[in-house]
């Protein structure tokens, strides 16, 4: 047995930028297209920072034809004079970790961005940068490859390129491909993000542009009426209760906006965001909202007589469903519960938001007594349909009771740990028996679906808890699910670390997918925000040739390029499902965790993936088939 030493040599010291380099995913989440995309958003979020000191009104972002991106604002520009290190200071900002203006309460009152790390975290995950900083009347130059200097100093400062009348900072950076999966920003998220910028800040406008070639475009995005217009937005289409309800005031130096509006489906869109940044996990400031509204609604409700003596109280849930409502919150020094801030955890944001939203609102109700009423009326007819499903749900698991082994169908696997278990939903019998013959039974379990499931999106909930599929699914996982008038979810119960959908590598396994995907999302979200959630790929065709080895290919795209580098004859296999597989080509091509190829569910933008499933799997035509004529030519088709 050879013995480690660990002594001090065995200490690694990471100069400079090489940390972000050796662990990016610590610094931006990851490196997929989140990751990828969240480059931008790091530069955008600094120009962001120069429009709340009150000093910069517009900002270009420009996706450009080679595959970089330039972001330019009209800020006051990075400083560029003598730093006390002995260079620039505009080097120091972009090469070094944790340098920046945002640690001097005087120079930023508030500020997004990754806690002085985002600009020299781009710096060091682009294959080059080039930087103009416009100030004091001049145009000073500076350029990386890889976070490394490449551009001379002139005892100490940056060379001088040009004079101008303008001021800011504009960067053109290309991402790294040897340490991202793929380089290529997707487009419609960061036109999501710089819109939800624009109505965040109604005194900003973004100029974007898209001159990649076949996706040519410009955008401006100004919202002069700021989150009233961003409520309206979210509510397009839906029949308004009454006209948004606006509230704005401030508390310790903590300022605080919300605009709020009740619509006639029973569903809860509520958005919390603090300096400009989405806090996808919620957190104190919507803690501090929903506690408070909760208590105003009750007690009305029972001033009003709405409420007897003998009623509960109507739940949180209650209270809120109907309701679209965006929180924003500014904090000069907020606390966030990880590196990329999807969850808010400072104490004081929860007084600051339940104090300014309780005061405004009880002031608003108070003077427009019908929209009170109308509000409690949604949680009236919440707390029925809540109390009614309750009872039905209750009946039916009475009736139903699963044991762990989901009726029967599901071949469970060995281990009982959850972080080394994994469970394969597959389509079909004869796919099922294959996986379950070819599978690791020690880590690995299988769930046979029989075809495609219920869409959710336009069953009700009686019929979704009546489903056979949808009933088996929630058993084998353990963790409840989530739905509208409740919340059963627990994710500590869940019992597999990977949930891998494994359908055929067709038109009605893509579907198959997509009906899944929008179960889990509608019901167990948390499954996919924390990435447990996978597809697996399996191979379309086999390829056998004459001499050389035999291989296999994913798709349409990999057969043509075979056919174009390979010389000889060869003999092709289609797969037109996975039943069609023998026990050990599925496992070496789809379930040994060695060989296999999985894509991983993720969720950048939570409001735009919860519009595009309402408009894809829901029961309005005409909008579905404007989207898919919009974006048809984005689609990858089976040929």
């Amino acid at each position: 047995m050879t013995k480690t030493q660990y002594n001090a040599d065995s200490i690694t010291v990471l100069e400079g930028l090489e940390a972000v380099r050796k662990r990016p995913g610590m610094y931006i989440g990851g490196v997929g297209t989140k990751g990828l995309n969240h480059l931008i958003y790091e530069i955008v979020d600094n120009a962001v920072d120069e429009h709340l000191a009150g000093f910069c009104d517009e900002i270009w972002v420009t996706l450009e034809a080679d595959g970089s991106c330039t972001v330019r604002d009209t800020g006051r520009g990075i400083p560029v004079e003598m730093h006390k290190k002995g260079v620039s200071a505009e080097r120091v900002v972009l090469a070094t970790l944790h340098a920046g203006g945002k640690f001097d309460n005087n120079s930023y009152k508030t500020s997004g961005g990754l806690h002085g790390v985002g600009s020299s975290v781009v710096n060091a995950l682009s294959a080059h940068m080039d930087v103009k900083v416009y100030r004091g009347g001049q145009i000073h130059h500076d350029a990386y490859e890889r976070g490394i200097p490449v551009v001379k100093l002139e005892n100490g400062l940056l060379p001088v390129i040009g004079k101008t009348r303008q001021t800011g900072t504009e960067i053109n950076f290309l991402p790294d491909d040897t340490i991202f999966e793929r380089t290529r920003f997707k487009a419609d998220w960061l036109k999501s993000r710089l819109h939800e910028t624009a109505y965040l800040n109604p005194k900003l406008t973004i100029h974007y542009a898209n001159k990649r070639p076949g996706e040519e475009e410009t955008i401006d995005y100004s919202e002069p009426e700021g989150l009233a217009a961003y409520v309206k937005e979210l509510n397009s289409g839906k029949e308004a209760v009454h006209d948004v309800i606006c509230c704005k005031g401030s508390v310790d130096g903590i300022e605080v906006e919300a605009a709020i509006q009740f619509v006639d489906t029973f569903e809860e869109n509520i958005l919390g965001f603090c300096n400009n940044i989405f806090t996808q996990e919620g957190g104190t400031h919507l803690v501090g909202f929903k506690t408070r509204f909760t208590q105003l609604i009750n007690s009305y409700a029972r001033e009003l007589g709405i409420l007897k003596e003998k009623d509960s109280n109507f739940t949180g849930a209650d209270t809120r469903n109907g309701m679209t409502a965006v929180i924003a919150v500014k904090h000069p020094d907020p606390i966030f519960e990880g590196q990329t801030k999807t969850k808010l955890a400072s104490a004081d944001a929860t007084k600051a938001v339940f104090t300014v939203t309780g005061d405004e609102l009880q002031l608003y109700f108070d003077r427009n007594l019908e929209v009170l009423k109308a509000v409690i009326g949604c949680a009236e007819k919440s707390a029925k349909i809540r109390k009614a499903e309750e009872k039905a749900k209750t009946n039916m698991l009475s009736r139903s009771k699963f044991s762990f082994d989901s009726n029967g169908k599901l071949a469970n696997c060995e281990s009982r740990d959850p972080s080394k278990c994994e469970i394969f939903i597959v389509e079909g019998d004869s796919a099922g028996g294959s996986a379950k013959t070819a599978r690791n039974r020690q880590y690995q379990a299988i769930l046979p679906i029989r075809g495609k499931i219920l869409n959710v999106e336009k069953a009700s909930m009686d019929k979704v808890l009546a489903n056979g599929e949808i009933k088996t699914m929630i058993n084998a996982f353990g963790c409840g699910f989530s739905e509208g008038y409740g919340n059963d979810f627990d994710i500590t119960k869940l019992r597999y670390d990977k949930i891998i959908l494994m359908t055929d590598a067709d038109v009605d396994g893509s579907h198959i997918d997509t009906l899944l995907l929008t179960f889990l999302y509608r019901f167990m979200p948390e499954l996919i925000y924390n990435g447990h959630v996978y597809i697996a790929m399996p191979p379309l065709f086999k390829v056998m040739p004459k001499r050389g080895e035999e291989q296999y290919l994913y798709d349409e795209k990999e057969l043509e390029k075979y056919r174009k580098t390979h010389t000889g004859e060869f003999t092709l296999q289609r797969y037109k499902g996975l039943g069609e597989m023998d026990p050990d080509q599925l496992w070496e091509t789809t379930l040994d965790p060695e060989r296999r190829v999985l894509k991983q569910v993720e969720i950048e933008d939570a409001r735009m993936a919860s519009e595009v499933t309402e408009l894809l799997m829901g029961s309005d035509v005409p909008p579905r088939r404007n989207f898919i004529y919009e974006h048809a030519n984005e689609a990858q088709i089976d040929a």
